[in-house]
């Protein structure tokens, strides 16, 4: 009688993977994409990456001991947090830029609610709009040559594409491999997929949630994209250029802001898709991933209330309802 047996509620089932491990996998994923920005826009680069982690760890547990929670930096959720933001910003920043933006999405989009489980939006993405906000020239016009590392003016191929409907002077490989202007993240697609396959490949994401969100944005470009003409705009470039990538593969999929269903979730990354699209082609702003996902990350408990699978024996169910409706006439 030495040892008591603990009854918990269902389910019983215990996977192998904890959280601590997913974050590191994820952490993983985002290498690449690091590696790529301090290539492609130098020195800089590095210290914004740095500024955001620093800020984002210390932003946790300086909110944790100051409301006497347990410190949970170890399971390195701040880290993805501050990696995130930094790779969406654009790499010639001013430092208070990401240390601040970090600090806001640690403490005000995840801690006051309670801490990771409980937020209602990704932090990472709610630092970036707050910043977006507060600080537009900044985070409209603070680019970097790639290669170069040389300050560069001007609108980026995504403001030019809505603009002019053309993103000139870029190939494919440009695309691919970051040879262009735009946020530190969002530029080498070529690293962001091979994060965003590792992710799928080892199953700590839904393929569904990027499928969704940047099959939407390529075929509504498509569709609508070009001015006065239907079925003729580029839906390829539309996906490659600004965070579509970033944000379908590592923010979209974030498991506390999207639906726990397999449909849920395409319906999460449709919807993402949808908003972006509507702001890119009819709104003032160029890009618009930040606020499709946020508004998705809001509707996610309404998904979740209505996208509901069937339990086991659900069809056992219906069939003794009809029966019983057939024997009552």
């Amino acid at each position: 009688m030495g040892e008591k047996l603990l009854i918990t509620s269902s389910p019983h089932l215990k996977g192998p993977n904890s959280v601590r491990g997913i974050m590191l996998e994820v952490i993983f994923s985002l290498v690449p994409a690091s590696i790529a920005a301090v290539v492609l826009f130098g020195f800089h680069a590095l210290l914004v990456l740095l500024a955001s982690v620093a800020s984002a760890v210390a932003s946790e547990a300086i909110f944790q001991k100051a409301v006497k929670r347990e410190v949970t930096v170890g399971d390195f959720s701040a880290v993805i947090t501050g990696m995130l933001l930094a790779l969406s910003l654009p790499p010639g920043v001013p430092l208070f830029v990401p240390v601040i933006g970090s600090a806001f999405a640690i403490m005000i989009a995840k801690q006051i609610f309670g801490g990771l489980g409980t937020n209602f939006v990704n932090p990472a993405l709610a630092g970036r709009a707050f910043v977006m906000a507060a600080w537009t020239m900044h985070m409209t016009a603070d680019w970097i040559s790639p290669f170069a590392f040389d300050a560069a003016s001007g609108a980026t191929p995504l403001g030019l594409l809505k603009e002019t409907g053309q993103a000139p002077g870029l190939s494919i490989a440009d695309l691919l491999i970051g040879n262009r202007l735009g946020s530190m993240g969002e530029t080498c697609i070529a690293a962001l997929l091979l994060g965003g396959a590792y992710l799928i490949v080892r199953g700590i994401i839904d393929w569904r949630i990027p499928a969704g969100f940047l099959g939407i944005l390529f075929v509504g470009t498509w569709i609508f994209g070009k001015s006065g003409a239907y079925f003729q705009g580029d839906g390829l470039t539309a996906i490659l250029l600004g965070g579509a990538v970033l944000g379908g593969f590592f923010m979209a999929t974030d498991y506390v802001t999207s639906p726990v269903t397999a449909k849920g979730r395409l319906y999460m990354g449709m919807g993402a898709g949808f908003v972006t699209l509507l702001i890119r082609l009819w709104g003032s702003y160029p890009e618009g991933v930040t606020y499709g996902i946020l508004l998705m990350n809001l509707a996610t408990p309404l998904i979740d209330r209505f996208v509901v699978p069937k339990y086991y024996g659900y069809m056992h169910d219906v069939a003794l309802r009809k029966k019983a409706r057939a024997g009552g006439r």
